[in-house]
């Protein structure tokens, strides 16, 4: 196979897959009903003076299925992860006991599941549509080259669309999986 189209194919594939890797990373986000410390993922807090990650001034932990605990690296935090927390408008009401901050995860109403599960088709929906983009970049790519065949061409965009249906079958496999776990009560 001709170098340019090998390239053209890497590159698709490249972007097929961080296109996967980014939905991963916002379905890690949305909440199935058990306490993660990935719920506190986008939780900043005033450290110093610069808003820093969560991650960067305390341990997040789950000690069971409906309990966050964060502990600070320095008691002085506290007040600002528990404003942090409420800032991050994340729906939980952080309780301090002087040394750590509980959170304690509500479970999730059937609407509340429902609503999830509509986030977790909405971002499946925009990895589809960054896969599709690299297929239509790379087509168009292709279709640009001007030192290869037609044949070679069309078996590009035929290997381009294998790709596209691979990467399209496997977002609907996450979001099934993502689903079942959101409305498991």
């Amino acid at each position: 196979m001709n170098e340019d189209i090998q390239f053209i194919l890497d590159s698709a594939q490249e972007s097929m897959d961080n296109a996967l890797k980014h939905l991963e990373k916002q379905l890690a986000n949305i909440r199935a009903g058990k306490a993660s410390p990935a719920m506190l993922g986008s939780v900043m807090v005033n450290y110093y003076g610069s808003q820093t990650p969560l991650s960067q001034v305390s341990n997040v932990n789950t000690p069971d299925g409906r309990t966050i605990t964060v502990q600070p690296w320095e008691r002085s935090m506290l007040q600002e992860i528990e404003k942090g927390i409420m800032i991050a408008n994340l729906g939980f009401n952080p309780m301090n006991n002087g040394e750590t901050i509980i959170i304690n995860v509500p479970p999730l109403t059937e609407e509340r599941r429902r609503d999830l599960a509509k986030q977790a088709k909405a971002e499946a929906e925009d990895a589809k549509i960054g896969v599709r983009s690299a297929r239509k970049d790379a087509n168009n790519e292709i279709k640009k080259s001007d030192d290869v065949s037609e044949d070679l061409k069309k078996n590009a965009e035929i290997d381009i669309q294998h790709l596209t249906d691979k990467y399209v079958k496997k977002i609907d496999d996450i979001l099934e999986v993502k689903e079942r776990e959101i409305m498991t009560v």
